[in-house]
């Protein structure tokens, strides 16, 4: 069983997508290497093709926009690659340190040296392919790594849990002949 890790009052968790455009431009690495200026522990990170319900769940605060439509879209991967990587980054003052580094929402909005500054564009149908997401606040990282992550996905147990017993059924590889033969 994981380790409880102690939280200070400044110790938090953001969440961090980096989207489909970010992949592919092959942008993992330099994001990846800019957050790292942060000195932040990765705690948890996997690749996940966005479901339409996953996606709506994400952005349910812009449910009523506009865009709402071709934000799915686009982060499902319809226009780019049907892949997000999603990463949950801890330590002191979190989300502050890696919103400083990501940038304003609007990349012509954000700073010309941040992430989304560098990398990030507003599409002519007016979506912002802005490269990564992060979260905004404690609140809203909190629902966010519950949503994208299970607690077991995870290096330590951030938040509070409980043991349910499941019955699930789980895909395996499937052995070839020969394997199973010289059993």
């Amino acid at each position: 069983m994981k380790k409880q890790q102690k939280k200070s009052k400044e110790v938090e968790q953001c969440l961090v997508l980096i989207k489909p455009d970010g992949l592919v431009k092959s942008l993992t690495g330099n994001i990846i290497t800019e957050l790292s200026d942060t000195e932040l522990k990765i705690v948890g990170a996997k690749v996940v093709q966005v479901t339409r319900e996953l996606a709506e769940e994400h952005y349910q605060h812009l449910k009523e926009a506009a865009f709402f439509d071709e934000l799915i879209k686009y982060i499902m991967g319809h226009y780019h690659t049907r892949r997000v990587l999603a990463l949950v980054y801890q330590g002191e003052n979190a989300i502050e340190k890696v919103r400083k580094i990501v940038g304003a929402t609007n990349p012509e909005k954000a700073d010309p040296t941040s992430i989304r500054g560098k990398y990030g564009r507003i599409t002519s149908a007016g979506v912002f392919e802005n490269v990564v997401h992060a979260s905004e606040n404690a609140p809203e990282a909190e629902r966010e790594i519950k949503l994208w992550f299970r607690p077991d996905e995870l290096v330590y147990t951030v938040f509070d849990t409980e043991v349910k017993e499941v019955k699930i059924d789980k895909m395996f590889w499937k052995e070839k002949e020969e394997v199973k033969k010289s059993k």
